[in-house]
């Protein structure tokens, strides 16, 4: 029998060349890979800037801690990387608070997760990493006297005055973030039904949300004044253009420092967690609070009950341990 060749010819070393796996070479041609994926996958367009953004702070502070990123390959990147030029250097080095390193770290999970699950990477640098454990804070919301304080700031006798009036009554009263009030159009408002539809949400189930008289009459009296524009949006700009989401929150923000709010952020998405607690405090359950607020989680919604549950507070009269405590009179 004669014995075969053994160097390969050119058929057969073709044969090997096409069942090689080839990773992906740069972190450019990754992240292109990867917004694709998000596009076919039809995340929102905030979710993938985001992601955007942190994959790109992450090579930037690679690159100030003395990496080479342009030769840099993600099949490079290992488990330490993360640990000691992401984790330790933002914590020890930068200063920068828990919340923030774990948002980085969600971001580049999403990442690396795709970019092994479709094997352009042989190994997975993010399979082993965990968030870092961080305090649960007190949510910060408006007193009483900070709602009625930021109320009076929009002048009245101006559009943009009344416009924004709306908006934060519009904030106080359904809780609806600040993406969802920016796609709203007034063909949203079913006026019959007591109710603004929210197509524009964060889990992209549309939903239904109840709005009271006083609302309504002053959604009447703001779009009486709107008129009718060349766009839908509900909320416009002087130049009827519709309203940016920088430009709701930098109103937001100026109307607390002008109110002189002070010890709590003046934001629009404190009004959504003021909204919460009211609702809370005034009877509304887990499941009505889910359902208005648009979560898909019962943690965050739970969250509120368990802070501003006024039936935590009564059953503190009764078993409170102080009430154990001698009476001392001086």
């Amino acid at each position: 029998m004669a014995r075969r060749k053994n160097v390969l010819d050119e058929s057969e070393l073709k044969i090997v060349r096409q069942t090689k796996k080839s990773y992906v070479e740069t972190f450019s041609d990754a992240i292109e890979l990867f917004e694709k994926n998000c596009n076919l996958r039809n995340l929102r367009p905030h979710t993938i800037k985001f992601y955007k953004n942190e994959i790109s702070a992450f090579l930037s502070g690679l690159a100030e801690q003395g990496i080479d990123v342009t030769k840099l390959k993600p099949t490079n990147v290992t488990e330490e990387h993360i640990q000691e030029n992401v984790i330790l250097f933002m914590k020890n080095y930068k200063g920068i608070k828990p919340v923030s390193i774990n948002s980085r770290l969600r971001a580049l999970r999403g990442f690396f997760n795709f970019l092994y699950k479709h094997k352009h990477i042989p190994k997975n640098p993010m399979e082993n990493i965990k968030l870092m454990k961080d305090r649960k804070r007190v949510i910060p919301t408006f007193s009483k006297e900070q709602l009625n304080q930021l109320f009076r700031q929009p002048d009245l006798k101006t559009f943009i005055g009344i416009r924004d009036y709306t908006i934060m009554m519009l904030f106080l009263e359904t809780g609806i973030r600040v993406n969802e009030l920016i796609g709203l159009e007034v063909s949203d408002i079913r006026w019959e039904d007591n109710l603004i539809c929210i197509r524009n949400a964060k889990s992209y189930r549309e939903r239904l949300v109840p709005i009271q008289k006083e609302m309504k009459n002053q959604l009447k009296r703001y779009l009486s004044i709107r008129g009718k524009v060349e766009n839908e949006s509900l909320f416009i700009s002087i130049d009827e253009t519709p309203i940016s989401k920088r430009g709701i929150q930098g109103r937001i923000e100026k109307y607390g420092v002008i109110a002189g709010i002070k010890g709590v952020r003046c934001s629009c998405h404190t009004f959504r967690h003021t909204f919460a607690k009211i609702s809370v405090q005034q009877g509304a359950n887990i499941f009505e609070l889910q359902a208005i607020l648009g979560h898909t989680s019962m943690e965050i919604v739970k969250t509120y009950v368990n802070l501003f549950g006024n039936d935590v507070r009564e059953s503190h009269k009764k078993f409170s341990p102080v009430k154990m405590l001698e009476k001392r009179y001086l």
